[in-house]
């Protein structure tokens, strides 16, 4: 059996992750994706991510490469962005690109995994990007489709909705809508004994005005805390938590969700909410205060609900000591010490496992928590991966 793996990918200032289980299918959940037109130009030296995360994915029986599962945790372009040029949107039958060679098949996602209230959120701070567009016409597609033929519906039809969307638009598709603060396994119509996802966010419409338009500014986006098998008879093998773009309002309210049970917010494995940016620790600007900019404390705890030996990771550029944010350096000295304290460590995308030559960081998940696969070689577009190294969570450990 394969092993589960978690990817991260170099995107710069974005998010594109990748889960592949260790199943027999070796089902894989993409969240996010941000393939710059750069990384697309075979004379640019940024980093050819869409060749990499092909070279995870398997092909149908029509030779077709596809994900099982893509999550968009909200619809900013730095999430989105290549979707329309790397993936193909609509129906399989209509697929165009079974005579073109492999490279230049757009993969096809079984899944889509979205949130209209976070759309809806989203549209009221800025107009969204052609990418995000797509998504959303693809997922209103998909809506129809389920809501006309739920049991006849088959890969490349499929979504799951995060959590509900307002004025009861929602309430007749409780077979597809996922509720927040509860967990599902399921992916791609079926059930799978490798992954649970506790889903944790966008929190629901809220009443208050006030309370909603916090929810909009701050970035409102879908928040997972996956629970990933090592194997057959490990199902807890680490938790990955994952949060998009939230910021300091919605993990302050978390932290008030769940303070009577934080074990929901526990992980051994989390992506920096914001590109480890401030604002997901603090209502103040960095670049305005500095040092003197005050940390919101619930937020933090939030955030630090580690398991021993947990890693967290920061998908952004490099960081440097300025006035920069995202990525912010006082955020990476909130994380570094938040991981100190439990034996863990911190890494940055864009500094993996050097600054001019980025690669991939791939983390196997064990039954002891999550190790980091080590570059055979470094500096190749493609470089493989061989052995783990990581100090890992000891049995037992919370």
């Amino acid at each position: 059996m394969p092993s589960t793996t978690v990817t991260f990918f170099p995107v710069d200032n974005g998010d594109m992750t990748l889960i592949r289980l260790g199943d027999v299918d070796a089902s894989t959940i993409l969240i996010d994706v941000n393939i710059r037109v750069d990384a697309d130009d075979p004379n640019s030296k940024v980093r050819d991510v869409a060749k990499d995360l092909r070279d995870q994915l398997k092909k149908d029986s029509n030779g077709r490469p596809y994900v099982d599962a893509f999550l968009l945790s909200h619809p900013d372009q730095d999430h989105c962005r290549g979707l329309t040029r790397h993936f193909y949107l609509g129906p399989l039958e209509d697929y165009p690109d079974d005579k073109k060679a492999d490279k230049d098949k757009k993969i096809v996602i079984r899944e889509l995994w979205s949130s209209p209230i976070v759309f809806r959120r989203a549209s009221k701070n800025h107009t969204l990007c052609d990418d995000a567009k797509a998504f959303n016409k693809e997922a209103r597609r998909r809506v129809k489709v389920n809501k006309d033929h739920y049991f006849a519906v088959s890969d490349g039809d499929r979504i799951q909705i995060m959590g509900k969307d307002i004025d009861g638009k929602t309430d007749d598709l409780v077979q597809i809508v996922r509720p927040v603060d509860q967990a599902f396994n399921t992916i791609a119509g079926r059930t799978s004994k490798m992954f649970s996802a506790h889903l944790l966010a966008p929190i629901d419409a809220s009443d208050d005005e006030e309370v909603e338009e916090c929810l909009v500014k701050n970035q409102s986006s879908v928040i997972i805390n996956f629970t990933l098998a090592a194997d057959d008879i490990t199902p807890d093998g680490a938790k990955f938590l994952t949060g998009g773009d939230a910021e300091v309002f919605i993990w302050n309210r978390q932290w008030d969700r769940h303070k009577n049970d934080p074990s929901v917010l526990e992980y051994d494995l989390m992506q920096t909410p914001h590109h480890c940016s401030w604002h997901s620790l603090s209502y103040d600007s960095w670049s305005d205060k500095r040092n003197d900019a005050k940390l919101d404390a619930d937020a933090r705890k939030a955030l630090s609900r580690t398991r021993s030996g947990a890693v967290i990771v920061a998908s952004c550029k490099p960081i440097q000591d300025d006035d920069s944010d995202p990525p912010c350096i006082r955020a990476k000295r909130e994380y570094v010490s938040i991981v100190n304290g439990v034996s863990g460590k911190f890494y940055c995308t864009g500094e993996y496992p050097k600054k001019d030559e980025v690669e991939p960081m791939v983390f196997t998940v064990t039954a002891q928590g999550v190790a980091l696969n080590q570059l055979r070689e470094a500096g190749s577009k493609t470089a493989a991966f061989t052995s783990t190294t990581f100090s890992p969570r000891p049995h037992g450990s919370a």
